[in-house]
């Protein structure tokens, strides 16, 4: 008898890698747009610090409320649909078995096999047998609200802290150029290994992440710019 062969597959990184992902880049983006916003606008160097210790923190409750909120909501979509699948396979056990064979004859097997198939997954977990072959649904991938939240709040407080980092070593005078710079290398950083945990090209994903978080930095210290002048 073999023994069993357990493979690492990239799609069971997909909930917590979106969720880190997501919090440290938009840690790093929203507390270095601040941070230029504010120091465009001509504020002191403690005022700017608050400004952006303010926003982490805001920030990454912000994260975790949002992403449990959205996390949960597609955990209690996900919990009933199989609970309605519950209950078509009590109320017609046979025809919810044809279903299930269906499937596997649209996947390219021989209908007499697709039969066999079906009849012994439905016999060993029917339900189970439906929420992933007919409703996609899976033990790695499934909805994780909790885990989703907190990874979520700690990327993002990572993220933020990067530029703020940045912002309490960096003299007044050259705090613009010197934060924009950094954060843009963090955030290129940050692409390129998010796109080598999820398989894709890095140097794509590195672009990709710098040119829409340059675009909001640049608008975000444009707006600062215009308001210290104008007040």
């Amino acid at each position: 008898m073999h023994p069993r062969h357990w493979e690492q597959h990239r799609t069971e990184r997909t909930g917590w890698l979106r969720a880190a992902v997501l919090g440290a880049n938009d840690g790093i983006v929203s507390t270095a747009s601040l941070v230029l916003g504010v120091a465009a606008a001509q504020a002191t160097h403690s005022n700017i610090l608050v400004a952006g210790v303010a926003g982490l923190v805001a920030g990454a409750m912000s994260m975790a409320a949002g992403e449990y909120v959205s996390v949960h909501s597609q955990a209690d979509t996900e919990q009933a649909d199989i609970e309605r699948e519950r209950k078509e396979i009590h109320r017609d056990y046979l025809g919810e078995t044809q279903e299930l064979a269906a499937i596997y004859i649209g996947r390219g097997l021989d209908p007499a096999l697709a039969k066999q198939v079906a009849a012994q997954l439905m016999a060993h977990d029917a339900v189970g047998a439906h929420a992933r072959d007919e409703l996609g649904i899976s033990e790695t991938i499934s909805a994780r609200p909790i885990q989703a939240a907190f990874v979520s709040a700690a990327s993002f407080a990572v993220g933020a802290a990067m530029p703020l980092f940045v912002t309490a070593f960096t003299p007044e005078e050259s705090l613009i150029p010197i934060v924009s710079a950094t954060s843009l290398v963090f955030l290129a950083l940050l692409g390129g290994m998010a796109a080598r945990a999820g398989g894709a090209r890095v140097t794509v994903g590195a672009m990709r992440v710098t040119f829409w978080s340059a675009l909001a930095m640049g608008l975000t210290a444009g707006v600062g710019f215009l308001f210290g002048t104008s007040v």
